[in-house]
Protein backbone atom coordinates (compact mmCIF):
# COMPACT_ATOMS: atom_id res chain seq x y z
CA UNK A 1 0.00 0.00 0.00
CA UNK A 2 1.51 3.38 -0.96
CA UNK A 3 1.18 6.21 1.35
CA UNK A 4 2.40 9.77 2.12
CA UNK A 5 4.48 10.42 5.63
CA UNK A 6 2.67 13.22 7.28
CA UNK A 7 6.03 13.50 9.82
CA UNK A 8 9.01 12.03 10.65
CA UNK A 9 8.98 8.30 11.24
CA UNK A 10 12.11 6.35 11.92
CA UNK A 11 13.82 3.67 9.75
CA UNK A 12 11.10 4.65 7.64
CA UNK A 13 11.60 7.69 5.96
CA UNK A 14 11.18 11.50 6.54
CA UNK A 15 7.77 14.09 6.33
CA UNK A 16 6.10 13.97 2.91
CA UNK A 17 7.72 10.88 1.55
CA UNK A 18 5.76 8.60 -0.52
CA UNK A 19 6.08 5.06 0.76
CA UNK A 20 5.47 1.46 -0.05
CA UNK A 21 4.64 0.05 3.20
CA UNK A 22 2.15 -3.41 3.94
CA UNK A 23 -1.72 -2.93 4.18
CA UNK A 24 -1.53 -3.74 7.69
CA UNK A 25 1.23 -1.51 8.79
CA UNK A 26 -0.39 1.55 7.31
CA UNK A 27 -3.93 0.67 8.63
CA UNK A 28 -3.12 -0.30 11.77
CA UNK A 29 -0.27 2.16 12.93
CA UNK A 30 1.00 4.77 10.66
CA UNK A 31 -2.78 5.96 9.41
CA UNK A 32 -4.38 6.00 13.16
CA UNK A 33 -1.29 7.51 14.84
CA UNK A 34 -1.84 10.68 11.96
CA UNK A 35 1.70 9.29 10.73
CA UNK A 36 0.60 8.83 7.08
CA UNK A 37 -2.50 8.90 4.67
CA UNK A 38 -3.42 6.51 1.73
CA UNK A 39 -1.43 7.82 -1.08
CA UNK A 40 -4.33 8.81 -3.73
CA UNK A 41 -3.70 10.68 -6.49
CA UNK A 42 -5.35 14.06 -5.24
CA UNK A 43 -3.11 14.06 -2.56
CA UNK A 44 0.02 13.36 -4.04
CA UNK A 45 -0.66 16.80 -6.02
CA UNK A 46 -1.59 18.17 -2.54
CA UNK A 47 1.47 16.79 -0.59
CA UNK A 48 3.93 17.49 -3.59
CA UNK A 49 3.09 21.01 -3.21
CA UNK A 50 3.80 21.18 0.31
CA UNK A 51 6.78 19.25 0.06
CA UNK A 52 8.30 21.61 -2.15
CA UNK A 53 7.43 24.45 -0.53
CA UNK A 54 9.10 22.89 2.71
CA UNK A 55 12.27 22.01 0.92
CA UNK A 56 12.56 25.83 -0.52
CA UNK A 57 12.05 26.78 3.24
CA UNK A 58 14.66 24.48 4.50
CA UNK A 59 17.06 25.40 2.23
CA UNK A 60 16.69 29.34 2.91
CA UNK A 61 17.11 28.49 6.59
CA UNK A 62 20.30 26.14 5.94
CA UNK A 63 21.33 29.08 4.02
CA UNK A 64 20.90 31.50 6.50
CA UNK A 65 22.11 29.50 9.11
CA UNK A 66 25.69 28.65 6.63
CA UNK A 67 26.18 32.17 6.75
CA UNK A 68 25.98 32.73 10.78
CA UNK A 69 27.97 30.18 10.97
CA UNK A 70 31.19 32.23 9.64
CA UNK A 71 30.12 34.55 12.55
CA UNK A 72 30.27 31.61 15.03
CA UNK A 73 33.87 31.05 14.41
CA UNK A 74 36.20 31.76 17.81
CA UNK A 75 33.55 32.92 19.99
CA UNK A 76 32.92 32.39 23.45
CA UNK A 77 30.07 31.10 25.03
CA UNK A 78 30.24 31.19 28.88
CA UNK A 79 27.71 29.09 30.86
CA UNK A 80 27.40 29.48 34.09
CA UNK A 81 26.12 26.32 36.53
CA UNK A 82 25.99 24.99 39.73
CA UNK A 83 29.22 23.00 40.61
CA UNK A 84 30.76 21.30 44.02
CA UNK A 85 34.39 22.15 45.46
CA UNK A 86 35.93 20.00 42.95
CA UNK A 87 34.60 21.32 39.78
CA UNK A 88 32.44 18.57 38.98
CA UNK A 89 29.28 20.31 37.84
CA UNK A 90 25.46 18.64 39.24
CA UNK A 91 23.87 18.27 35.95
CA UNK A 92 25.74 17.86 32.47
CA UNK A 93 25.59 20.04 29.62
CA UNK A 94 24.27 19.05 26.79
CA UNK A 95 23.72 19.63 23.38
CA UNK A 96 20.73 21.03 24.30
CA UNK A 97 21.81 23.41 26.50
CA UNK A 98 24.33 24.60 24.43
CA UNK A 99 21.55 25.51 21.51
CA UNK A 100 20.05 27.40 24.31
CA UNK A 101 22.59 29.79 25.21
CA UNK A 102 23.50 30.31 21.43
CA UNK A 103 20.16 31.18 21.29
CA UNK A 104 20.06 33.47 24.22
CA UNK A 105 23.05 35.15 23.92
CA UNK A 106 24.09 35.25 20.26
CA UNK A 107 20.22 35.24 18.92
CA UNK A 108 21.46 32.19 16.49
CA UNK A 109 18.83 29.09 16.50
CA UNK A 110 20.99 25.89 15.64
CA UNK A 111 19.16 22.72 15.74
CA UNK A 112 20.90 20.78 18.67
CA UNK A 113 21.78 17.50 16.35
CA UNK A 114 24.09 19.83 14.27
CA UNK A 115 26.26 20.30 17.80
CA UNK A 116 29.00 17.51 17.82
CA UNK A 117 30.26 16.64 21.09
CA UNK A 118 31.17 13.07 22.49
CA UNK A 119 29.79 13.27 25.48
CA UNK A 120 27.90 15.77 28.01
CA UNK A 121 30.26 18.20 29.32
CA UNK A 122 30.41 17.49 33.36
CA UNK A 123 33.50 19.99 34.60
CA UNK A 124 34.17 23.43 35.03
CA UNK A 125 36.98 24.63 32.40
CA UNK A 126 37.10 25.03 28.45
CA UNK A 127 35.78 23.78 25.49
CA UNK A 128 35.90 23.29 21.92
CA UNK A 129 32.37 22.58 20.13
CA UNK A 130 32.06 22.46 16.57
CA UNK A 131 29.08 22.45 14.73
CA UNK A 132 28.51 20.84 11.38
CA UNK A 133 25.50 21.76 9.20
CA UNK A 134 25.36 19.99 5.71
CA UNK A 135 29.26 19.31 5.23
CA UNK A 136 29.90 23.25 6.37
CA UNK A 137 31.47 23.23 10.15
CA UNK A 138 33.03 25.41 12.83
CA UNK A 139 34.23 25.70 15.86
CA UNK A 140 33.74 28.10 18.81
CA UNK A 141 34.53 27.99 22.84
CA UNK A 142 32.70 26.79 25.83
CA UNK A 143 33.53 28.22 28.90
CA UNK A 144 31.55 26.93 32.05
CA UNK A 145 31.98 28.66 35.01
CA UNK A 146 30.47 27.77 38.20
CA UNK A 147 27.63 30.19 39.85
CA UNK A 148 28.08 31.92 42.63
Amino acid sequence: MKIILLKDVSKLGRKYEVKDVSSGHAINLLIPNGSAIPATPETMKRYEVERAKMEGEKQVQNELLRENLKSLDGVILAISCKANDKGHLFAGIHREDIAKQLDEQLHLSVNPESIKIDHPLKEIGDYTVEIKIEGKSTKFYVNIKPTI
